[in-house]
């Protein structure tokens, strides 16, 4: 019995294996248990082991490869189309087994444990900003409910909210004063440790050579530039840039047929964080071309001016997605168009 891709359909306690041949015949079907699954692996010849991107997937990539075997990593939207019958566990596993050996299927980036721990970083900072988001968000519906309103802007709120619960003219009682009293002591509490969070991604810019060649883009800070590199590494499972920005969901969506070619908006694939930075980078490198002459600048402002802001703002998100990998897979420095 040789087995030539092994699919594992992953879980928390049970995982469902199925092997198959180079012709794509099944040599191998197996029910394990968690604690049972990696002796069973180290049992069979090394081969190709193919997963599923979920949780835990790049920690167990690193044990398979451990043990000799290749890994790849097939998103769950590629997976699903080859579910043969109904959904279980075997035919989710034959069904991952099925897709990974398309030669057009896409691979998820595997990812070291330095990368999983600035993505941490950003995602517990991103948490806390949300949190931040519904917190002042709460506050504001309370003191619209007392005929007080401000604008949404959250410096606005560090500024208005403190001079509210100081006026003691208003309609706030002392039982509604408190509540948002204790709300605010729990908005400066996230700042803070947002702030931390901040510091340290900060730290981990200032130790990353690549990083800071990537912040020289424009548009591109020390948040973006480092989870572009806790994403995809150095960008080797692309095969160019244009490959790396649809991955990322920057471009348009079809839905054409025959002669007839539609474009929609951008089909927001990928990791909805880093495709957030990027846009975000991409407006203010829109909202302060007004004023300048320089190759890109004229470019951008050409771009605004035949076809909006918002479609100037993803193009540009776009190009630094692809300016992105060129630096990160030749390992030089950006140099912008003279």
């Amino acid at each position: 019995m040789t087995i030539d891709v092994l699919g594992i359909d992953l879980a928390k306690n049970v995982f469902q294996l199925h092997g198959v041949d180079r012709k794509g015949h099944p040599v191998f079907k197996r029910r394990v248990m968690r604690e049972q699954l990696l002796s069973v692996v180290a049992g069979i010849e090394p081969c190709t082991i193919a997963i599923e991107a979920c949780t835990g997937a790049f920690c167990w990539a690193r044990k398979f490869e451990e043990l000799g075997h290749k890994v790849k990593i097939v998103g769950p939207q590629y997976v699903k189309p080859f579910v043969r019958g109904q959904k279980n566990d075997g035919n989710d596993a034959e069904a991952i087994c099925t897709a990974v050996r398309q030669p057009h299927i896409p691979l998820v980036p595997k990812k070291s444990i330095e990368q999983q721990d600035i993505q941490a970083l950003h995602r517990a900072r991103q948490r806390m900003v949300n949190h931040r988001t519904a917190v002042v968000s709460q506050i504001r519906g309370l003191l619209l409910d007392r005929g007080i309103a401000f604008a949404k802007s959250i410096g606005r709120a560090r500024r208005m909210i403190p001079e509210i619960l100081a006026d003691q003219t208003n309609e706030l009682t002392p039982m509604a004063r408190d509540a948002i009293n204790e709300l605010w002591d729990l908005l400066c509490d996230l700042d803070r440790r947002i702030e931390s969070f901040d510091k340290k991604i900060e730290a981990v810019f200032k130790a990353s050579e690549v990083c800071q060649r990537i912040a020289k883009i424009k548009g591109v800070g020390p948040k973006t530039a480092t989870a572009i590199v806790a994403a995809v590494g150095d960008g080797a499972e692309f095969k160019n840039g244009r490959h790396m920005a649809a991955w990322l969901g920057l471009v348009p969506r079809q839905h054409s047929s025959g002669d007839r070619k539609v474009l929609m908006g951008i089909s927001k694939r990928g990791d909805q964080h880093l495709r957030s930075l990027l846009v975000h980078g991409a407006r203010s490198v829109v909202r302060v071309a007004a004023n300048k002459n320089d190759p890109i600048n004229q470019w951008v402002n050409q771009l605004q001016e035949r076809r909006g802001f918002n479609r100037a703002t993803v193009a540009v998100a776009n190009k630094n997605a692809r300016i992105i990998w060129a630096v990160l897979r030749t390992g030089e420095p950006y140099r912008p168009a003279a």
